[in-house]
């Protein structure tokens, strides 16, 4: 920093104590000058270079508080900062109110903000959007990271039970933990395969037999199979909610439930055949038999479990529910309309086939989906004008959500690997600083935190043995102001 405009400029050992508000200060920030007046900097004294305009009165300790390096000849102070950061965080100053440049990354410029002792609520709106999803990302980030060490971590001091509850965990849950994991994951996904596949040859009535009564059943080999199926399903299922560390959450969640209507249905469906007879006719049996074998197709959506894909669609459809509202109500207002014209234009016509308003909703359904039965349709030209331009509203009606809802689903995907990369890169940040020395060994810090992520699993403080920027804060609470120039932009 180099005090200039005034001839009488104090040096570090004499008395600065007084200010004057037509003081000049240059500021070199990475390389980079930049010119303040003291009236505009005491407009918030409490942020760091309104605080540069007393250092030098307090001596070198004052001044190497505030800043990285003095040229007492220049009398000029140097800051090791970010300088492209630095010159949006100056515009608070000038306008009150601070932007963020394209390009820069949102927590290094928080970490920015806070070294220059501005508050955040300087930021403008648009920029603390981007913020907050970067903070997302990173506690992301974190929580997989922390998810790796507490699998890596044995705590000594637990019950043999609780290991093995947690061996069990991971070896059903987490197919990359162990080559056994991922044999038991392939066999999972192969049992639901085959289950289905049994499912629907079961219905060819060719490979049906006729029981004693003429009512056609499944074969006995069919019937087996998917026996053994729901025999695998079910020791997965009880061993997993066994060894949960959280069952009620086990069990509410959506994909559970899911097996659990995969696999309820097969037991329901064996108790009354034996048991309903004697309580009511033995067709309501076979009827209710009948209808729970139709729940079977629930257990295809355990290949969710299994395909990142799939979850990956069904999160990008959760994200996509407005613009599925949108198509429904282009939809709902298209087929009122069409079908009220097409009813009015075919009564003039002695064969018509639109008998009713509420009859033309399926004409109307079937010609604006472009599927086209032919069940109903139009005979007179009017009518069919009304058809053609139907068929083109559809069209429009059914194009215009569909680029949103891929960008979702592209978007989350690109995501989900991001991430993913990250914290593998931040694990070989921190072996990689272990095996230099500057943790006492490898195996043990990372056993340390597991043991303490148990307390605070996002914001472990002993996660600081990380140097990328991206645990700034949120894995680590110690501020470190005296740090390389920010390099992530």
């Amino acid at each position: 920093i180099e005090m200039a405009g005034d001839s009488s400029f104090p040096d570090v050992d004499n008395d600065g104590s007084e200010k004057n508000e037509d003081t000049v200060i240059v500021v070199n920030v990475g390389g980079v000058k930049q010119v303040f007046y003291g009236d505009n900097l005491n407009q918030y004294p409490e942020t760091r270079l309104a605080e540069l305009l007393n250092c030098l009165s307090g001596g070198y300790d004052s001044i190497f508080s505030l800043c990285d390096d003095y040229d007492p000849g220049k009398r000029e102070f140097y800051f090791d900062r970010d300088p492209d950061a630095f010159k949006c965080i100056v515009d608070v100053y000038y306008f009150g109110e601070i932007h963020m440049k394209k390009g820069i990354c949102p927590i290094c410029f928080k970490n920015e903000m806070e070294f220059w002792k501005v508050d955040l609520k300087f930021l403008d709106d648009c920029c603390k959007t981007h913020l907050s999803e970067k903070k997302e990302e990173l506690e992301e980030i974190a929580r997989r990271v922390q998810l790796i060490l507490d699998d890596l971590g044995v705590d000594a001091s637990e019950s043999r039970g609780k290991r093995c509850q947690k061996y069990i965990w991971k070896f059903l849950e987490k197919p990359e933990s162990s080559y056994p994991a991922r044999v038991i994951a392939v066999l999972s996904f192969l049992f639901i395969l085959i289950s289905s596949i049994v499912m629907c040859v079961g219905t060819i009535p060719d490979l049906q037999i006729v029981d004693a009564e003429g009512n056609r059943m499944e074969h006995p080999t069919l019937d087996n199979i998917e026996t053994a199926c729901i025999v695998w399903f079910t020791m997965e299922y009880v061993l997993r909610l066994i060894s949960s560390p959280n069952k009620l959450h086990f069990v509410l969640s959506f994909m559970n439930i899911v097996d659990v209507l995969a696999i309820l249905p097969f037991y329901v469906s064996l108790t009354l055949t034996h048991l309903g007879a004697k309580l009511m006719e033995l067709s309501n049996v076979q009827q209710a038999v009948q209808a729970l074998r139709i729940m079977r197709i629930a257990r295809i959506f355990k290949l969710a479990r299994h395909s990142s894909g799939l979850q990956t669609l069904t999160y990008a459809l959760k994200r996509s529910f407005k613009e599925l509202g949108l198509l429904l109500m282009y939809l709902a207002v298209g087929i009122f309309v069409f079908s009220a014209l097409g009813y009015t234009m075919e009564q003039s016509h002695p064969e018509t086939l639109f008998k009713s308003i509420p009859q033309s909703f399926w004409w109307a359904i079937i010609t604006m989906t472009t599927v086209g039965y032919g069940d109903i349709y139009p005979k007179t030209t009017l009518g069919k004008l009304n058809a053609a331009i139907s068929f083109l509203c559809g069209v429009i009606a059914i194009a215009l959500p569909i680029h949103p809802i891929i960008n979702n689903f592209v978007r989350y995907y690109n995501k989900q690997r991001v991430l993913e990369t990250a914290a593998k890169h931040e694990l070989e940040l921190m072996e990689l600083n272990s095996a230099d020395g500057k943790a006492t060994n490898s195996k043990n810090e990372l056993e340390d935190l597991a043991k303490e992520g148990k307390e605070a699993p996002f914001y472990n403080s002993r996660l600081k043995v990380s140097h990328s920027d991206t645990f700034i804060h949120l894995l680590s609470e110690e501020k470190h102001y005296r740090t390389r120039l920010q390099s992530c932009k």
